[in-house]
């Protein structure tokens, strides 16, 4: 019976620990930013590759905003609770693209929040103007949940 114990121990410890783990960050799913824009990321397919659209709430254009395609890539190795990813925004409404690279993280509370880093390429006449065609910023997404969650 003593060397049972230990086994029972472990076991215990195997069956019951994944329960205690870091809740894991999913990039699947709606999302919305600190300037109120709004994305959906479609299923991480087993490559790590998704797609989805983005709504932006800004822009620095006078057209219409548009609902734009998104198309990117979660970082698969290991297959991490708190992934890193990057995605491209190519904008229907402007000649201009945005990239998009950051991380999945669940937060203290349990909440699942995208923080990252952009680059903005607008398009410009000439080379000379090349000085002002990037511009760089942050973002930080949290999950919007549907009304019936």
């Amino acid at each position: 019976m003593v060397q049972v114990t230990p086994f029972l121990l472990v076991l215990s410890l195997a069956l019951v620990a994944p329960g205690f783990s870091a809740k894991k960050c999913v990039l699947t799913g709606r999302w919305m930013n600190d300037l109120g824009s709004n994305m959906t990321i479609g299923t991480v397919n087993g490559q790590g590759d998704f797609d989805g659209s983005y709504h932006t709430a800004v822009t620095a254009t006078t057209n219409k905003i548009r609902v734009s395609p998104l198309q990117g890539s979660q970082h698969r190795t290991n297959q991490n609770s708190q992934p890193t990813f990057g995605f491209t925004v190519n904008w229907s409404f402007s000649d201009s693209v945005t990239v998009f690279t950051g991380q999945c993280f669940v937060d203290e509370t349990g909440k699942e929040v995208l923080k990252t880093m952009w680059l903005l390429r607008s398009r410009v006449d000439n080379i000379k103007d090349d000085w002002k065609a990037t511009m760089v910023g942050i973002n930080i997404f949290t999950r919007l949940h549907s009304q019936r969650e």
